[in-house]
């Protein structure tokens, strides 16, 4: 999936897809969602059922006997749900994922390589701003002092 789109909310937390987006989706879309939470961030994460399968594989492989794999797994998956579309096209998100996203009706669609991130506008604006710091601190750490020769190779 490949893009950052704009939608609205309405008042019952419905969104409609954008045209390009749904087309990419297209393929995909009679096997259904799972939303959730993020782990990192105050926004939703929309994945594909095969990609939450994959996901799913990764976790039951851990040891629940560990409290610490127990605590995660519960943490990951709080407030996951299954999700299709409407006849109209709509995802419906539940209130619970809106007031942890604190989406209202301005809304994010940005895709993050496998997933899908939902974020309230206001939200993704905020964060893209200080991902840009950091990520500029980043770039000049790591890549700051790595030189080419004539033959544009690192040395």
């Amino acid at each position: 999936m490949i893009g950052t789109y704009e939608c609205k909310a309405d008042s019952k937390g419905r969104m409609m897809l954008p045209a390009a987006l749904k087309k990419q989706l297209d393929p995909i879309l009679q096997d259904g969602f799972v939303l959730k939470r993020s782990v990192f961030q105050p926004c939703l994460e929309l994945y594909p059922m095969g990609e939450w399968k994959a996901m799913m594989k990764q976790v039951n492989g851990l040891n629940r006997f560990v409290k610490k794999n127990n605590d995660f797994i519960r943490r990951f998956t709080a407030g996951v749900k299954l999700l299709d579309l409407d006849v109209s096209g709509r995802l419906l998100v539940s209130k619970d994922l809106l007031a942890f996203s604190g989406i209202s009706k301005e809304v994010v669609l940005s895709s993050s390589v496998n997933i899908i991130e939902i974020w309230d506008k206001a939200q993704y604006e905020i964060a893209i701003d200080e991902a840009a710091l950091d990520f500029a601190d980043l770039a000049e750490e790591v890549m700051g002092t790595v030189n080419t020769d004539e033959d544009g190779g690192v040395s």
